[in-house]
């Protein structure tokens, strides 16, 4: 049946289900997560070679210990209540927002190459999101200041997934990159990597939770070990990772 005269094409279009519509969402979520996705974060260790190289952490208990810690002290007070506040600016079209806590985001990385890190991924992904029609990551391309949680968090909204579920798979898809590492580095296992993955579960969802509902005030942390770990991997005399 054809539209009727003065209607436009958009108008006349049926809606998707809110069912179909919730599995379009969940399905670009996973694109988000493969490891095929072109952004490059495979190549940084974020300074888990160096703790190796260090001799902190050499088994799976302790790489456990370690990624954790990370999780609980760091993603979740600072990367997680970054990616809520961004959400809502990209929800909003705040730019000044957004820049604002991009520079946020940019003041806690407490090494050279923990920023160039989250800036490199950050510019490739804001590539990827305008090669595939967002064009609010256009300028985000060359951005000093790019980062992937800023580039992420315009992926969820443009895309319409739901932000709780959107924290956890970012927790997750950098538990996966953490654990990849540790595989090549302690080394481990593939079998041992999985049983380190499952171990993160809980953590990954306590993290989630925590970072979502921070206050303003709480926003912010510092994790010394990672800092010094991470400028010794700057000047690590060999390497498997990007520094």
């Amino acid at each position: 049946m054809l539209p009727a005269a003065g209607t436009t094409m958009a108008r006349a279009m049926p809606l998707l289900p809110e069912s179909e519509s919730s599995g379009q969402a969940r399905l670009r979520l996973w694109q988000l997560l493969s490891p095929t996705l072109p952004v490059g974060a495979f190549s940084f260790s974020g300074g888990l070679e160096a703790a190796v190289a260090a001799g902190w952490l050499p088994d799976r208990e302790a790489v456990a210990h370690w990624i954790r810690g990370q999780l609980l002290h760091g993603q979740a007070r600072v990367d997680i209540p970054m990616l809520k506040r961004l959400h809502q600016s990209w929800r909003a079209n705040d730019q000044a927002a957004v820049e604002r806590h991009a520079a946020f985001l940019r003041a806690n990385r407490e090494s050279a190459e923990l920023a160039a890190e989250d800036r490199h991924v950050g510019q490739a992904l804001a590539r990827l999101l305008r090669d595939l029609e967002i064009s609010d990551a256009e300028r985000w391309v060359g951005h000093e200041r790019s980062a992937w949680a800023v580039l992420f968090a315009l992926a969820l909204v443009r895309w319409d997934i739901p932000l709780d579920e959107g924290a956890e798979a970012y927790l997750w898809s950098w538990c996966d990159n953490q654990v990849a590492a540790a595989i090549k580095l302690v080394p481990l296992g593939q079998t041992d990597g999985q049983r380190l993955l499952l171990s993160l579960g809980q953590a990954i969802q306590s993290a989630a939770a925590e970072g979502l509902s921070l206050p303003e005030r709480a926003v912010g942390g510092g994790m010394p070990g990672l800092a010094i770990a991470s400028c010794w991997h700057e000047i690590q005399y060999s390497r498997l990772f990007r520094s």
